[in-house]
């Protein structure tokens, strides 16, 4: 239990700090940051702190989806914003475009080596996550056009609200999936191995 839990927490820090990366690099972000970054330059409220309320107010859409949050949900609502509101406050914000896509590059790693941490922690998984299969298990829509209905309104509308897309935003799309891929099996928890019984002694 104790590897799980720091799994999910280590997992969920590196997640924040890995979207903080790309935030800060100026080249473009994921879909739900250009949201939030657009709402957090709307509202003027920090760009970690507008994630975690957004991440609360998607977690509200599960209930008419009837989905009920893990702890894992609600871990992750609380840490990733505040690791990247964190974050973004030491981190550089380079105008050279070398640097700028250093930056990037490490962010969608972080990332994705987040991702293999918290989801293979299996505790429940984020609100944004669990609303594409709340839709997908509510309306019998596939997986696929519910996270690209979802991802592209709030891609459009972050962008709308002055949110960055960008170069990082495609190599985001690009390369989360496959980085994702090598990752969970890597680092998602190992079943424990079955106890043969003792055979009897004659």
């Amino acid at each position: 239990m104790f590897s799980r839990v720091t799994r999910l927490v280590i997992g969920l820090v590196l997640y924040g700090v890995g979207c903080a990366f790309t935030v800060a690099a100026g080249l473009g972000v994921d879909p739900w940051t250009v949201f939030a970054q657009g709402l957090s330059r709307v509202s003027g409220i920090g760009i970690g702190w507008v994630t975690n309320i957004v991440g609360l107010g998607v977690l509200l859409l599960w209930i008419p989806l009837r989905q009920k949050p893990g702890v894992g949900t609600l871990a992750n609502i609380a840490l990733v914003g505040t690791s990247l509101q964190l974050a973004l406050g030491v981190l550089p914000h380079p105008d050279v475009f070398w640097l700028q896509a250093l930056m990037l590059v490490a962010g969608v790693v972080l990332v994705a080596v987040a991702s293999g941490l918290y989801i293979g922690a299996n505790f429940g998984p984020g609100p944004r996550d669990g609303l594409m299969t709340g839709l997908n298990g509510r309306f019998g829509w596939p997986i696929w056009a519910c996270r690209l209905t979802v991802e592209g309104s709030v891609l459009v509308l972050g962008w709308l609200l002055g949110g960055t897309v960008g170069l990082g935003t495609v190599i985001f799309a690009l390369g989360i999936g496959p980085l994702v891929h090598l990752a969970l099996p890597l680092l998602a928890t190992k079943p424990a191995p079955e106890r043969t019984p003792d055979r009897a002694r004659v």
